[in-house]
């Protein structure tokens, strides 16, 4: 009797065989942080492309039109408006970023029942590892503002074809933000004991979190792609204009704000970014987009904290449910980032909070 493993290794095969890439070389490549994993494939002529295994396991996405008690029940995927790591949700959006000159992956074929994907490899070149290579900081930066005010210039869709349907874009609306902000009052006080959360304590984090989620309600919308970090973006600089930033792990696009994808580039939990390479950034951003600094200023200030300290969040959540302890190394960071954005005087109650129930976060570690 087959086992799940060996089942889903038999379809695999069928699938590559299916669309010439039996003889392929397959290289697994570092596990991703969902259910999703990749390997690189190789045939003759040395001619390569990715291999997208994401078998359709997670809890359900958002179901369009389902209200928060509903989401709630199906789980955290439909509660926060993540794809579930669906194939379908990568075809749509990537086809939608391709159709616009964006250097996201081209997807060569496709089983999304079985969550099977070949798609293009744009190769290893990550920001975070060219920029270890010595790569210059200032100039990638600048690009990456430059494609994400590109991006999000665009109108955003509301819904995006892909074979056989249409794959929602949803609002990251008060229900998903809610969730995600959870997470930081949530475990950090596992894991930090230090932080003091009484019951008056919370009661005065449930009226700070509404009034950011409110004030957020305010922020024209953009499609926002979520997870534009340092990680997630390649430099391909063959390419021209803004296809020389590759773009990756875009599936849980969702209406939201160009300011929480600039956090993500900007308050990155894993790398210092310069103040020269930041500057660079919101500089092209704001050339691209129109926008105003004192605006962006404010907007980045919010949306970042409420960013930053979902990050905290689930990194505690990590080391305290999960047994991941490496995930203690960022929060040092973490904690100078969120620093950073409640000196913004948008954010004097959110400051004044900290500093009630965890006013050793507030110092420099």
């Amino acid at each position: 009797m087959a086992t799940g493993g060996n089942l889903r290794e038999s379809e695999i095969a069928e699938f590559l065989a299916r669309n010439g890439w039996s003889t392929a070389q397959r290289t697994p490549l570092n596990a991703d942080a969902s259910t999703r994993r990749y390997e690189r494939l190789r045939r003759k002529a040395n001619e390569t492309a990715m291999l997208m295994d994401a078998p359709p396991l997670e809890s359900p996405p958002c179901p369009p039109g389902a209200d928060d008690e509903e989401r709630l029940s199906l789980g955290w995927n439909a509660s926060s408006r993540l794809a579930a790591s669906r194939v379908e949700a990568f075809i749509a959006i990537a086809g939608h970023l391709t159709r616009h000159g964006f250097s996201a992956p081209q997807v060569r074929a496709d089983d999304i029942p079985r969550g099977l994907a070949i798609i293009e490899d744009l190769g290893d070149d990550l920001f975070a590892r060219v920029l270890e290579r010595g790569a210059n900081e200032v100039e990638l930066y600048a690009a990456a503002g430059d494609v994400l005010a590109a991006v999000h210039r665009e109108p955003a869709p509301f819904a995006l074809g892909y074979p056989g349907g249409e794959w929602p874009i949803l609002s990251f609306d008060t229900l998903a933000i809610s969730v995600n902000l959870e997470l930081f009052i949530e475990w950090m006080p596992k894991r930090d004991l230090d932080m003091r959360i009484s019951d008056s304590t919370r009661l005065r984090w449930e009226r700070i979190r509404e009034d950011l989620i409110a004030r957020s309600d305010d922020y024209p919308r953009a499609l926002m792609l979520r997870d534009t970090h340092a990680e997630n973006l390649i430099w391909l600089p063959r390419r021209e204009g803004v296809a020389r930033v590759g773009l990756l792990d875009f599936q849980d696009a969702v209406l939201g704000w160009g300011e929480w994808d600039m956090s993500m580039l900007l308050d990155d939990a894993r790398r210092d970014v310069g103040p020269e390479a930041r500057e660079a950034a919101i500089r092209a951003y704001l050339e691209g987009t129109g926008g105003a600094r004192e605006t962006f200023d404010e907007r980045l200030a919010v949306l970042g904290a409420m960013n930053i300290m979902r990050i905290m969040g689930i990194f505690a959540r990590l080391v305290v449910r999960d047994g991941k302890p490496r995930y203690d190394l960022f929060q040092p960071r973490l904690r100078g980032l969120l620093n950073t954005a409640l000196l913004h005087p948008a954010l004097g109650e959110l400051r004044s909070f900290v500093e009630a129930s965890a006013p050793h976060l507030l110092v420099a570690a």
